[in-house]
């Protein structure tokens, strides 16, 4: 399901999130969170897999990386910035040590070959449309927020509060983040998955 280029991703964000969300104050800490990560960003990619294969179209996992610092045409940068790598260690530096952001992946859709003529007639709208790309990211955030409950009730709390922070943050609506790609495809579904994560949100805030 994962090619090696996205194992390979997946295995170097768990390490890189492990590292800056355990301080490495012990390295059985660090193994630990990096686990946990392994296992949010895992479920998130499979969900996003699972829907895509029923949408007839291929899921590519990959950092996230911000290509523009503004709209305008000519106001790419040189060299794309790999914010799912640079945005958590400023953040985890600027806080103090306070905040861990965990938005560290988008993903590229591509429709298959014969997306066109099984679902819509030859030759006719062969490509995926905003809203069914909104749905696959939606699905990880699904996915994530399940992950969280399903962790609360047998006891793992880190697994169910960074599941819920990772929604969280996947779902800002900023740059490729699943939350922009939900935004554009459905305000309705984004409106609705939003309010669902804040209050999960406060939830791991006040119990977990």
């Amino acid at each position: 399901m994962l090619n090696q280029k996205e194992i390979g991703v997946v295995l170097l964000l768990s390490i890189v999130l492990g590292l800056i969300i355990s301080a490495v104050t012990t390295w059985e800490r660090f193994y630990y969170i990096a686990v946990v990560v392994l296992v949010i960003i895992g479920i998130n990619v499979i969900a996003k897999k699972v829907v895509g294969f029923y949408f007839d179209s291929e899921v590519e996992i990959k950092i996230w990386n911000v290509e523009r610092y503004w709209i305008g045409k000519y106001t790419q940068f040189e060299k794309p910035i790999p914010a799912g790598i640079l945005v958590p260690i400023f953040l985890k530096v600027f806080s103090f040590g306070y905040l861990n952001w965990l938005a560290v992946t988008t993903f590229d859709v591509k429709a298959k070959t014969y997306r066109a003529a099984k679902r819509f007639g030859l030759y006719t709208f062969s490509e995926m449309s905003e809203f069914h790309i909104g749905l696959i990211a939606a699905a990880g955030i699904v996915a994530n927020l399940a992950l969280g409950v399903i962790a609360y009730f047998v006891n793992v709390p880190d697994l169910a509060r960074f599941s819920i922070y990772y929604a969280f943050f996947n779902m800002i609506p900023i740059s490729d983040l699943d939350g922009s790609k939900i935004f554009f495809g459905s305000v309705l579904l984004w409106s609705l998955l939003a309010a669902i994560v804040v209050v999960g949100v406060f939830f791991t805030l006040i119990i977990i």
